[in-house]
Protein backbone atom coordinates (compact mmCIF):
# COMPACT_ATOMS: atom_id res chain seq x y z
CA UNK A 1 0.00 0.00 0.00
CA UNK A 2 1.17 3.40 -0.82
CA UNK A 3 -0.57 6.11 1.13
CA UNK A 4 -0.38 10.10 -0.85
CA UNK A 5 -0.02 13.12 1.23
CA UNK A 6 -2.55 15.87 1.36
CA UNK A 7 -1.35 19.43 1.72
CA UNK A 8 -2.51 21.21 5.18
CA UNK A 9 -1.69 24.43 5.79
CA UNK A 10 0.02 25.35 9.14
CA UNK A 11 -1.44 28.67 9.58
CA UNK A 12 -0.59 32.51 9.56
CA UNK A 13 -1.25 35.04 7.12
CA UNK A 14 1.72 33.35 4.73
CA UNK A 15 0.44 29.47 5.70
CA UNK A 16 3.50 27.44 5.97
CA UNK A 17 2.42 23.89 3.79
CA UNK A 18 3.07 20.92 5.44
CA UNK A 19 2.32 17.09 3.64
CA UNK A 20 0.53 15.07 5.48
CA UNK A 21 0.28 10.77 5.40
CA UNK A 22 -0.81 10.00 8.88
CA UNK A 23 -3.85 9.60 9.50
CA UNK A 24 -6.02 9.08 6.37
CA UNK A 25 -9.27 6.93 5.73
CA UNK A 26 -7.01 3.75 4.36
CA UNK A 27 -4.14 3.94 7.50
CA UNK A 28 -4.28 5.84 10.45
CA UNK A 29 -1.77 3.85 12.49
CA UNK A 30 1.86 2.15 12.12
CA UNK A 31 2.42 0.23 15.47
CA UNK A 32 1.68 3.28 17.49
CA UNK A 33 2.25 5.91 15.53
CA UNK A 34 -1.04 7.91 14.12
CA UNK A 35 0.24 10.98 12.80
CA UNK A 36 2.97 11.83 10.13
CA UNK A 37 3.71 15.94 8.78
CA UNK A 38 6.32 16.62 6.45
CA UNK A 39 7.26 19.91 5.52
CA UNK A 40 10.11 21.95 3.68
CA UNK A 41 12.33 22.81 2.42
CA UNK A 42 10.90 25.62 3.09
CA UNK A 43 11.75 29.31 2.64
CA UNK A 44 10.94 31.08 6.14
CA UNK A 45 11.15 34.49 4.17
CA UNK A 46 8.03 33.26 2.11
CA UNK A 47 5.77 31.44 4.59
CA UNK A 48 6.82 32.52 7.91
CA UNK A 49 8.39 29.26 8.94
CA UNK A 50 6.79 27.20 12.05
CA UNK A 51 4.71 29.82 14.43
CA UNK A 52 2.82 27.24 16.46
CA UNK A 53 1.72 29.18 19.43
CA UNK A 54 1.01 27.19 23.21
CA UNK A 55 -1.52 24.48 22.74
CA UNK A 56 -2.45 21.07 24.24
CA UNK A 57 -1.47 17.19 24.27
CA UNK A 58 -2.94 14.86 25.81
CA UNK A 59 -2.08 10.82 25.48
CA UNK A 60 0.27 10.57 22.72
CA UNK A 61 3.97 11.70 22.57
CA UNK A 62 5.57 14.05 19.92
CA UNK A 63 8.50 13.51 17.86
CA UNK A 64 10.55 16.38 16.35
CA UNK A 65 12.97 15.33 13.62
CA UNK A 66 14.81 18.62 11.48
CA UNK A 67 16.69 18.21 8.59
CA UNK A 68 17.37 21.95 8.07
CA UNK A 69 16.92 24.83 10.22
CA UNK A 70 15.99 25.42 13.82
CA UNK A 71 12.44 25.32 16.10
CA UNK A 72 12.41 26.83 20.12
CA UNK A 73 10.62 24.17 22.00
CA UNK A 74 8.82 25.45 24.97
CA UNK A 75 6.35 23.42 27.30
CA UNK A 76 4.54 23.39 30.86
CA UNK A 77 6.79 20.62 32.30
CA UNK A 78 9.31 23.41 32.34
CA UNK A 79 11.47 21.91 29.77
CA UNK A 80 13.03 24.40 26.89
CA UNK A 81 15.01 23.41 23.76
CA UNK A 82 16.52 24.42 20.54
CA UNK A 83 15.41 21.80 18.30
CA UNK A 84 18.36 21.01 15.62
CA UNK A 85 18.98 18.68 12.63
CA UNK A 86 20.32 15.45 13.75
CA UNK A 87 18.38 15.48 17.22
CA UNK A 88 15.51 13.59 18.42
CA UNK A 89 13.60 16.07 20.60
CA UNK A 90 10.81 13.71 21.76
CA UNK A 91 7.80 14.96 24.09
CA UNK A 92 5.42 12.57 25.91
CA UNK A 93 2.19 13.80 27.00
CA UNK A 94 0.73 11.85 29.17
CA UNK A 95 -2.11 12.98 31.35
CA UNK A 96 -1.44 16.49 29.79
CA UNK A 97 1.32 18.84 28.78
CA UNK A 98 0.74 22.12 26.82
CA UNK A 99 3.64 23.19 24.36
CA UNK A 100 4.68 25.97 21.43
CA UNK A 101 7.19 25.15 18.24
CA UNK A 102 8.81 28.33 16.77
CA UNK A 103 11.26 28.51 14.14
CA UNK A 104 14.30 30.34 15.16
CA UNK A 105 14.80 34.15 13.75
CA UNK A 106 18.27 32.83 12.41
CA UNK A 107 16.45 29.94 10.04
CA UNK A 108 16.22 30.41 6.29
CA UNK A 109 15.20 27.24 5.83
CA UNK A 110 13.06 24.36 7.65
CA UNK A 111 12.93 21.43 6.79
CA UNK A 112 11.62 18.24 8.80
CA UNK A 113 9.08 15.61 9.99
CA UNK A 114 6.60 16.16 12.59
CA UNK A 115 5.48 12.61 14.72
CA UNK A 116 2.85 11.87 16.95
CA UNK A 117 2.75 7.97 18.47
CA UNK A 118 -0.70 7.14 21.05
CA UNK A 119 0.14 6.37 24.40
CA UNK A 120 -1.44 3.00 25.34
CA UNK A 121 -3.70 2.69 28.35
CA UNK A 122 -0.85 1.21 30.74
CA UNK A 123 1.05 4.40 29.89
CA UNK A 124 -0.93 7.40 29.14
CA UNK A 125 -1.87 8.80 32.64
CA UNK A 126 1.47 8.73 33.17
CA UNK A 127 3.73 12.15 34.15
CA UNK A 128 4.53 13.99 31.41
CA UNK A 129 8.27 14.20 30.04
CA UNK A 130 11.41 15.65 27.43
CA UNK A 131 13.92 13.80 25.87
CA UNK A 132 16.50 14.77 23.52
CA UNK A 133 18.54 11.97 22.08
CA UNK A 134 21.90 12.51 19.26
CA UNK A 135 22.01 8.95 18.02
CA UNK A 136 25.36 7.29 16.52
CA UNK A 137 25.84 7.59 12.96
CA UNK A 138 25.79 3.66 11.35
CA UNK A 139 26.96 2.96 7.68
CA UNK A 140 26.64 0.55 5.52
CA UNK A 141 28.37 0.52 1.70
CA UNK A 142 26.06 3.31 -0.09
CA UNK A 143 24.23 3.98 3.54
CA UNK A 144 23.94 5.97 6.26
CA UNK A 145 21.52 6.25 9.18
CA UNK A 146 20.40 7.33 12.68
CA UNK A 147 17.93 5.50 14.48
CA UNK A 148 16.30 7.67 16.96
CA UNK A 149 14.07 5.14 18.46
CA UNK A 150 14.24 1.59 19.01
CA UNK A 151 16.58 -0.74 17.13
CA UNK A 152 17.82 -0.96 13.52
CA UNK A 153 21.31 -2.11 11.75
CA UNK A 154 22.78 -3.01 15.26
CA UNK A 155 22.39 0.97 16.50
CA UNK A 156 19.81 0.96 19.69
CA UNK A 157 18.50 3.87 20.99
CA UNK A 158 18.28 4.35 24.80
CA UNK A 159 15.47 6.78 24.67
CA UNK A 160 12.14 4.80 26.51
CA UNK A 161 8.45 5.68 24.18
CA UNK A 162 6.44 3.97 27.24
CA UNK A 163 4.63 1.79 24.23
CA UNK A 164 5.14 -1.60 22.73
CA UNK A 165 8.58 -1.79 20.67
CA UNK A 166 8.82 1.16 17.81
CA UNK A 167 11.07 2.13 15.50
CA UNK A 168 12.11 5.60 13.99
CA UNK A 169 15.01 5.89 11.85
CA UNK A 170 16.44 8.44 8.79
CA UNK A 171 18.22 6.49 6.62
CA UNK A 172 20.48 8.26 3.22
CA UNK A 173 20.80 6.38 0.69
CA UNK A 174 23.78 6.87 -2.14
CA UNK A 175 22.99 7.12 -6.08
CA UNK A 176 21.60 3.35 -7.17
CA UNK A 177 21.89 2.38 -3.57
CA UNK A 178 19.95 -0.34 -1.64
CA UNK A 179 18.82 -1.13 2.02
CA UNK A 180 17.01 -4.51 2.88
CA UNK A 181 17.56 -4.13 6.97
CA UNK A 182 16.66 -7.53 8.69
CA UNK A 183 12.65 -7.12 10.10
CA UNK A 184 10.47 -8.30 12.47
CA UNK A 185 7.73 -10.24 11.44
CA UNK A 186 5.49 -8.66 14.83
CA UNK A 187 6.37 -4.80 13.13
CA UNK A 188 4.38 -3.28 10.63
CA UNK A 189 6.28 -0.59 8.63
CA UNK A 190 6.36 2.45 7.18
CA UNK A 191 8.63 4.49 4.65
CA UNK A 192 7.98 8.05 3.85
CA UNK A 193 9.75 8.90 0.30
CA UNK A 194 11.39 12.17 2.26
CA UNK A 195 12.98 14.01 -0.83
CA UNK A 196 13.01 12.14 -3.97
CA UNK A 197 11.21 8.62 -5.35
CA UNK A 198 12.50 5.29 -4.21
CA UNK A 199 10.96 1.70 -4.30
CA UNK A 200 10.19 -0.46 -1.70
CA UNK A 201 9.94 -3.72 -2.68
CA UNK A 202 9.64 -3.00 -6.17
CA UNK A 203 6.98 -1.11 -5.72
CA UNK A 204 7.23 2.86 -6.96
CA UNK A 205 6.78 5.09 -4.05
CA UNK A 206 6.40 8.78 -5.55
CA UNK A 207 8.71 11.92 -3.56
CA UNK A 208 6.79 12.67 -0.19
CA UNK A 209 4.63 9.11 -0.18
CA UNK A 210 4.37 6.87 2.37
CA UNK A 211 4.80 2.88 1.78
CA UNK A 212 3.26 0.84 4.49
CA UNK A 213 4.31 -2.85 4.72
CA UNK A 214 1.91 -5.62 7.73
CA UNK A 215 2.81 -7.55 10.05
CA UNK A 216 3.88 -10.66 9.00
CA UNK A 217 6.28 -9.06 5.70
CA UNK A 218 9.45 -10.75 5.88
CA UNK A 219 11.27 -8.50 3.20
CA UNK A 220 11.48 -4.66 3.95
CA UNK A 221 14.16 -3.50 1.12
CA UNK A 222 14.20 -0.05 0.02
CA UNK A 223 15.68 1.17 -3.36
CA UNK A 224 17.10 4.80 -4.41
CA UNK A 225 17.29 6.27 -7.95
CA UNK A 226 19.80 7.99 -9.59
CA UNK A 227 19.67 10.96 -7.13
CA UNK A 228 19.87 8.85 -4.00
CA UNK A 229 17.44 9.21 -1.50
CA UNK A 230 16.33 9.96 2.22
CA UNK A 231 13.76 8.10 3.62
CA UNK A 232 11.81 8.01 7.18
CA UNK A 233 11.27 4.40 7.99
CA UNK A 234 8.90 3.83 11.45
CA UNK A 235 7.61 0.78 12.36
CA UNK A 236 6.13 -1.10 15.83
CA UNK A 237 4.05 -3.72 17.01
CA UNK A 238 0.08 -2.96 16.12
CA UNK A 239 -1.51 -0.95 19.22
CA UNK A 240 -4.31 -3.29 19.79
CA UNK A 241 -6.51 -0.53 21.50
CA UNK A 242 -9.38 1.41 20.44
CA UNK A 243 -8.23 5.13 20.14
CA UNK A 244 -10.14 9.21 19.49
CA UNK A 245 -8.44 11.74 17.64
CA UNK A 246 -9.93 15.05 18.47
CA UNK A 247 -8.22 18.05 17.67
CA UNK A 248 -4.60 17.59 19.77
CA UNK A 249 -6.04 14.69 21.86
CA UNK A 250 -6.16 11.21 21.89
CA UNK A 251 -8.74 9.56 24.42
CA UNK A 252 -11.15 6.53 24.36
CA UNK A 253 -14.53 7.69 23.86
CA UNK A 254 -16.53 10.96 23.55
CA UNK A 255 -16.88 11.73 27.34
CA UNK A 256 -12.84 11.54 27.71
CA UNK A 257 -12.02 14.39 25.13
CA UNK A 258 -15.07 16.44 26.15
CA UNK A 259 -13.04 16.13 29.23
CA UNK A 260 -10.10 17.34 28.15
CA UNK A 261 -11.26 20.06 25.96
CA UNK A 262 -13.07 21.55 29.38
CA UNK A 263 -10.18 21.62 31.39
CA UNK A 264 -7.92 23.04 29.07
CA UNK A 265 -10.34 25.84 28.05
CA UNK A 266 -10.79 26.74 31.88
CA UNK A 267 -7.12 26.36 32.85
CA UNK A 268 -6.46 28.49 29.80
CA UNK A 269 -9.11 31.16 31.19
CA UNK A 270 -11.24 30.65 28.21
CA UNK A 271 -13.91 29.65 29.72
CA UNK A 272 -15.83 29.06 33.19
CA UNK A 273 -14.09 26.22 35.10
CA UNK A 274 -16.68 23.16 34.96
CA UNK A 275 -18.37 22.02 38.53
CA UNK A 276 -17.30 18.86 37.68
CA UNK A 277 -14.00 19.97 38.08
CA UNK A 278 -13.66 21.39 40.53
CA UNK A 279 -11.76 18.90 42.95
CA UNK A 280 -9.26 17.83 39.69
CA UNK A 281 -5.65 18.59 39.73
CA UNK A 282 -4.62 20.57 36.73
CA UNK A 283 -3.97 19.09 33.61
CA UNK A 284 -1.85 20.96 31.33
CA UNK A 285 0.37 22.65 34.01
CA UNK A 286 1.87 26.46 33.98
CA UNK A 287 3.92 28.00 31.27
CA UNK A 288 6.19 30.99 30.97
CA UNK A 289 4.74 34.20 29.88
CA UNK A 290 4.01 35.10 26.53
CA UNK A 291 1.54 34.51 23.56
CA UNK A 292 -1.35 33.21 24.56
CA UNK A 293 -2.63 30.15 24.46
CA UNK A 294 -5.05 28.81 21.01
CA UNK A 295 -8.25 28.44 22.17
CA UNK A 296 -9.45 24.88 21.37
CA UNK A 297 -12.18 24.07 18.39
CA UNK A 298 -15.74 23.82 19.31
CA UNK A 299 -16.82 20.72 20.49
CA UNK A 300 -17.69 18.10 18.15
CA UNK A 301 -21.04 18.33 16.89
CA UNK A 302 -21.39 13.95 17.01
CA UNK A 303 -20.85 11.85 20.01
CA UNK A 304 -17.84 10.12 19.11
CA UNK A 305 -18.64 6.69 19.44
CA UNK A 306 -16.46 3.33 19.02
CA UNK A 307 -16.38 3.24 15.19
CA UNK A 308 -17.89 -0.31 13.82
CA UNK A 309 -15.90 -2.96 12.79
CA UNK A 310 -15.60 -3.20 8.95
CA UNK A 311 -13.99 -4.89 5.90
CA UNK A 312 -13.00 -9.28 5.82
CA UNK A 313 -11.93 -10.93 8.60
CA UNK A 314 -12.58 -13.66 10.74
CA UNK A 315 -14.52 -12.52 14.16
CA UNK A 316 -11.99 -13.64 16.80
CA UNK A 317 -9.51 -11.36 14.69
CA UNK A 318 -8.24 -8.56 17.01
CA UNK A 319 -9.85 -5.15 16.07
CA UNK A 320 -7.56 -1.66 16.14
CA UNK A 321 -10.33 1.36 15.62
CA UNK A 322 -9.31 5.21 15.49
CA UNK A 323 -12.10 7.84 15.43
CA UNK A 324 -10.97 10.47 13.87
CA UNK A 325 -13.04 13.45 14.84
CA UNK A 326 -12.40 16.57 13.59
CA UNK A 327 -12.94 20.39 14.44
CA UNK A 328 -15.36 23.10 12.89
CA UNK A 329 -13.01 25.65 12.97
CA UNK A 330 -11.49 27.08 9.33
CA UNK A 331 -9.26 30.20 10.78
CA UNK A 332 -5.63 30.39 10.07
CA UNK A 333 -5.43 30.07 13.91
CA UNK A 334 -6.83 26.76 14.64
CA UNK A 335 -5.95 25.43 11.13
CA UNK A 336 -2.20 25.39 12.84
CA UNK A 337 -3.34 23.35 15.57
CA UNK A 338 -6.00 20.68 13.79
CA UNK A 339 -3.86 17.57 14.74
CA UNK A 340 -6.18 15.59 12.57
CA UNK A 341 -7.77 15.38 9.13
CA UNK A 342 -9.24 18.34 7.81
CA UNK A 343 -11.71 19.54 5.08
CA UNK A 344 -9.97 22.28 2.07
CA UNK A 345 -13.50 23.59 1.88
CA UNK A 346 -14.61 27.03 3.24
CA UNK A 347 -16.57 25.65 5.73
CA UNK A 348 -14.55 23.56 7.51
CA UNK A 349 -14.73 20.60 9.65
CA UNK A 350 -18.28 20.21 9.57
CA UNK A 351 -18.85 15.86 10.33
CA UNK A 352 -16.38 13.21 11.94
CA UNK A 353 -14.69 11.03 9.54
CA UNK A 354 -14.17 7.79 10.97
CA UNK A 355 -11.53 5.51 10.18
CA UNK A 356 -11.73 1.32 11.51
CA UNK A 357 -9.97 -1.59 10.34
CA UNK A 358 -9.05 -4.97 11.17
CA UNK A 359 -4.75 -5.79 12.28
Amino acid sequence: MVLEPREVPLGGPRAMTVHRTLPQRSRSLVGAWCFLDHYGPDDVAATGGMQVSRHPHTGLATVSWLFAGRIDHLDSGGNAAAVAPGELNLMIAGAGITHQEISRPDTSVLHGVQLWYAMPQATRFGDNRFERYLPEVVTRPGVTARVFLGELLGSVSPVRTETPPLLGAEIVLDPGAAICPETRPDFEYAVLAENADVQVNDVPVPHRHLAYLPTGSDVLEISAGERGARVILLGGVPLQESIVMWWNFIGRDHDEIAQFRRRYQAEMGLDPPHPDDADKPPLFGSFPSGPAAAPACAGPAERAAAAARVGPGPATAPLREVLVVPCRHSSPLHRSFQGVCRDAGARGFMRHRRLAWLA
